[in-house]
């Protein structure tokens, strides 16, 4: 590959986060299989799942009635995020001890650039190892740790060793650890993008290298060129203390299917008028609103329409949700689920986009990436 790195980032992932917390707390759950999330019969999602749960088939945001179906014997809990914020703090103050650039994802992840560290310990591998023994004896949690040259690699690493697990990639050993990694491990590739390049015979990020970058430009727009980038491994983004919001969004799964419109327009105010009070809170305000519908056999589809102005107004909101459901060409079919969401803030510097496919809640590609430097 030939690059220079300048970086040496630690991404931190606690291992089933809110289900380690409430096993910690409630000890006579050890080794049973736990749910942290809605009921089974309510219309609830899994928030987290233990790895005893995850045997099962188990996973983050699959309904509750379908987990339960999975493992009759799991122990589903609600979700208590006053303990798992206070808990995600005294893991953040660990951090702080060894580096101030830390850049926190969630409540369980984290990036460290300890590049230039408080300790002056030139191997990320020994601060690695020294963050998970603090964690340990501090909070009784486990987390698994991702060292490497850049933010993607050092995420893809603390995957590779879950639960506990440490994972290194070196910058000698980038090229060759490229080569094979699945492509279904690059962030930014869901399910579809998944079986179009399956459909490509490209399974791993060494197949995408072969394919020149008109082709995947043509193939997958603006994504190709992230394509491209980061299946050489290629990524200079910095560590971000601060990260700005992106988008505030709220949604409502209903007990029920519903298709009446005279229901959902009521539904769909409520949205609009917590939303409002969401941004207002974040003293925040927005061009793109979207809508998003999911069906009531689980498929989710979004709409969205960039405006001239910024808008933060529960009427503005509304209408623009209405009219959005109303040429979504899903009008009259059953609902489980409606949410309304803002992005594009006033003060974030990427101009406003057609979120129609990529959206607040599918998440899209990273900026633009450019190639790394050398790491010293």
């Amino acid at each position: 590959m030939g690059a220079n790195y300048p970086r040496k980032i630690i991404h931190i992932d606690m291992d089933a986060f809110y289900a380690s917390v409430e096993v910690r707390d409630h000890p006579k759950l050890t080794g049973l299989p736990v749910v942290v999330g809605g009921a089974p019969a309510s219309r609830g999602v899994v928030a987290a799942a233990s790895y005893e749960a995850r045997k099962y088939g188990i996973r983050s945001a699959m309904p509750s009635a379908r987990a339960a179906r999975l493992c009759p014997q799991a122990v589903f809990l609600p979700p208590n995020f006053e303990n798992y914020r206070a808990v995600s703090a005294q893991i953040h103050e660990i951090f702080q001890r060894y580096t101030g650039l830390v850049e926190g994802l969630s409540l369980d992840e984290a990036y460290l650039d300890v590049t230039q560290n408080r300790l002056g310990v030139p191997s990320a591998t020994r601060l690695a190892q020294a963050i998970k023994r603090e964690i340990v004896a501090e909070t009784r949690l486990t987390a698994s740790a991702g060292v490497a040259p850049n933010k993607f690699l050092a995420k893809v690493a603390s995957e590779e060793r879950k639960p506990n697990g440490l994972f290194v990639i070196r910058p000698q050993d980038v090229a060759s650890f490229l080569l094979t990694l699945p492509v279904a491990k690059v962030p930014g590739v869901g399910q579809v993008t998944l079986e179009r390049l399956k459909a490509l015979n490209i399974a791993t990020c060494g197949d995408l290298q072969g394919m020149p970058l008109a082709e995947l430009v043509h193939r997958f727009g603006r994504r190709g060129e992230y394509f491209h980038q980061i299946c050489r491994g290629n990524d200079d983004r910095p560590v971000e203390p601060s990260r700005e919001r992106k988008s505030v969004s709220v949604e409502d799964t209903f007990a029920e299917d519903h298709d009446h419109l005279p229901w959902l327009l009521v539904k769909m105010r409520d949205l609009a008028e917590r939303l409002a009070r969401r941004m207002e809170q974040a003293e925040a305000r927005g061009h793109t609103v979207t809508l998003k519908l999911r069906l009531a056999d689980f498929r989710s589809f979004t709409r969205s329409r960039t405006l001239p102005h910024a808008v933060d107004d529960a009427e503005t909101l509304f209408a623009v949700g209405r009219e959005l459901y109303q040429q979504s060409g899903l009008a009259g079919q059953k609902l489980r689920l409606l949410g309304l969401g803002v992005s594009q803030l006033d003060g974030d510097p990427e101009p406003a986009e057609d979120l129609r496919q990529m959206t607040l809640w599918d998440g899209a590609a990273p900026d633009e990436l450019a190639s790394p430097g050398s790491l010293l």
